[in-house]
């Protein structure tokens, strides 16, 4: 069997939003039943049919990066996530939609990886609105993930959602909300489903 192709994505976001349980769930098709912080990184596979019913289908092997996510912005701790931000081809931006701050956040966290380079200069949000050319020249599939969707009352969710949909249109990127306890959020055929394999195959 030919060797598969591998293409790496980061995992972003706050500590606590749910990303180990997101990878488990994308990679293992399963809940994680004890997540514990993840520091440094650490990485899952995902298969990714490419192009899947084509002739041009091809399997890769998709890495899933998580990356610890403490919002320690001193130069020590950004330096050393920086060696994860090497050789990348797409992000997910996890969110926890019970947590304001943490969908702020996103903002920093993709300005850290994409311009790992660069400090960033001047105010990234005023008054909820950010350099949006700051994202115009990325060529770096985004993928904004909101998390604990069940941990909102019904009659908030529209509001919710509504305050969060800003977040994929100022990314250019696609949005999925889901309960990382919750498989059938991802079942096959489903819109969340389609979003994410549109997504690795942009990837």
């Amino acid at each position: 069997m030919a060797a598969l192709d591998r293409v790496k994505v980061l995992v972003l976001g706050d500590s606590g939003v749910g990303k180990s349980s997101l990878v488990h769930l994308l990679c293992q098709n399963q809940v994680l039943g004890n997540p514990s912080w993840t520091v440094g990184c650490s990485v899952d596979i995902r298969i990714h049919d490419y192009k899947e019913g084509t002739p041009e289908e091809k399997t890769y092997y998709i890495e899933l990066w998580d990356v610890g996510g403490s919002v320690d912005s001193t130069t020590s701790v950004k330096s050393t996530r920086a060696v994860f931000y090497n050789l990348l081809n797409g992000i997910i931006l996890v969110h926890d939609l019970t947590n304001k701050k943490s969908s702020q956040n996103l903002y920093r966290w993709s300005l850290e990886a994409l311009n790992r380079d660069v400090a960033p200069t001047g105010v990234l949000v005023t008054n909820g609105d950010y350099d949006r050319e700051q994202f115009a020249d990325n060529q770096i599939p985004l993928l904004v993930i909101g998390t604990k969707l069940d941990q909102i009352p019904e009659t908030k969710q529209n509001e919710v959602l509504t305050r969060t949909a800003f977040l994929a249109e100022d990314f250019n990127a696609e949005e999925i909300n889901l309960d990382c306890t919750n498989p059938r959020y991802l079942a096959a055929g489903s819109s969340n489903a389609v979003k994410l394999s549109r997504f690795f195959d942009k990837v």
